[in-house]
């Protein structure tokens, strides 16, 4: 459960996933795991081969009881699609069914938009071996591929959930794409950085480094550079001017 926030209520909503006669407890808990990672919460379960409910799914699961608590179990694909206004398949196997092929990122906006407008979506997962097979994939409006090396495209059952269940909450997540963090000290100001720029260039001058002395403005130029580009914090600064402190009072004693 690392990096679980405890006092956080999980997200669950989303479309319907729907597992096609899974064939281990473990499976279908590692499945729920993923679902409940991305905010999806219908789980519906199609003839599973060791029966429900199932210890080994829960030990699985890691802690997503809600999702396997209020999972439902039908004894047919039929049975669990009823309430459903728009199926999508995904497999990774070509059939000779006439239907729209998407990925699962077109597929994740697609339904986002199709929940927004009241409508009633779910996903078909195929049986570990061998994938769904033809009838099931004739009961879905759309089919789901997963882009993937052609010459190795078996995905686990857990692993298709969860490719679909971060394609789907990310397009609703506002997470920034790139986070600069500082930790708890304050990023360096110009005047912090000067002290930090003057300190170091008097001790390399001192130690002889700044040889020849036409050349010394641009090495100091380049040292500044290299030092700006750390985009330093305040304490990092400090750190840096106690190490130069450090090697000049070295220096002093030897």
């Amino acid at each position: 459960m690392a990096g679980t926030d405890r006092s956080q209520s999980p997200v669950v909503g989303g479309p319907s996933i729907v597992l096609v006669e899974p064939q281990l407890g473990e499976n279908i808990g590692a499945a729920a795991r993923a679902m409940l990672n991305f905010g999806l919460g219908d789980l519906r379960l199609v003839s599973p081969r060791d029966g429900w409910p199932s210890e080994k799914a829960v030990a699985a699961a890691s802690g997503a009881d809600v999702v396997i608590e209020s999972a439902t179990v039908y004894a047919d694909t039929t049975a669990a699609l009823d309430d459903l206004q728009v199926v999508y398949a995904m497999t990774a196997r070509r059939r000779d069914l006439r239907k729209d092929m998407v990925t699962p990122r077109y597929a994740a906006s697609d339904i986002r938009n199709r929940l927004a407008r009241g409508e009633r979506c779910g996903i078909l997962f195929g049986p570990e071996r061998a994938g769904l097979d033809n009838d099931d994939i004739s009961l879905a409006d759309i089919i789901i591929s997963v882009p993937s090396n052609p010459g190795f495209s078996s995905i686990n059952l857990a692993q298709a959930v969860l490719i679909f269940g971060y394609e789907y909450f990310a397009l609703g997540d506002d997470t920034p794409t790139f986070q600069h963090n500082d930790g708890d000290s304050e990023p360096a100001t110009k005047a912090e950085l000067a002290l930090l720029f003057g300190h170091l260039e008097d001790e390399l001058r001192l130690s002889g480094f700044l040889f020849p002395p036409e050349k010394s403005p641009t090495m100091v130029r380049n040292i500044r550079a290299i030092l700006q580009r750390a985009r330093l914090t305040e304490q990092e600064v400090r750190t840096l001017r106690g190490v130069v402190s450090s090697l000049s009072h070295g220096r002093g004693q030897s």
